[in-house]
């Protein structure tokens, strides 16, 4: 067991699904901070200093408590909120992940050799046209004779 799991840990694609985890991790950030800090900002002043972070309901308020400008606040005091402010982001946030690791794939699409195709196995015989292995001298079907190109 100990055998094959090295092998499976040695393997080229644990390795590449691990740098994958790594740099998807740190994609993530850069995304977030995207989204945070370059998209959200000029949204919100379109939209009147709508901040969506911050955007919640109270589904349940806290014993004596008043207005919480933040849905971390009202959690804290014991309210119980619906923060649909946050779920926009995230969607937003995806929406932008998803738009990236499309460019990249095309990108990458675009830059990726084409395989060299497999070479034949068969070809087509110069008498009759039918299909006969690539190595014959003599068609099976016509037994026209003819050299190896």
């Amino acid at each position: 067991m100990w055998k094959e799991f090295k092998e499976f840990a040695i393997k080229g694609n644990a390795i590449d699904l691990a740098v994958g985890v790594i740099i998807g991790a740190a994609f993530g950030g850069i995304v977030n901070s995207l989204v945070k800090d370059i998209l959200m900002p000029p949204i919100g002043l379109l939209t009147g200093g709508l901040d969506f972070s911050n955007k919640f309901l109270i589904l349940k308020n806290a014993p004596g408590a008043g207005v919480f400008n933040t849905p971390a606040d009202a959690a804290k005091a014991g309210a119980v909120t619906w923060n649909y402010g946050n779920f926009i982001t995230l969607i937003i946030n995806f929406l932008i992940v998803a738009f990236c690791i499309f460019l990249v794939i095309k990108a990458m699409s675009k830059m990726k050799k084409p395989s060299p195709g497999a070479d034949p196995v068969v070809k087509e015989c110069p008498a009759c046209t039918m299909s006969i292995p690539i190595k014959a001298t003599r068609c099976p079907h016509c037994t026209t004779e003819f050299s190896r190109i």
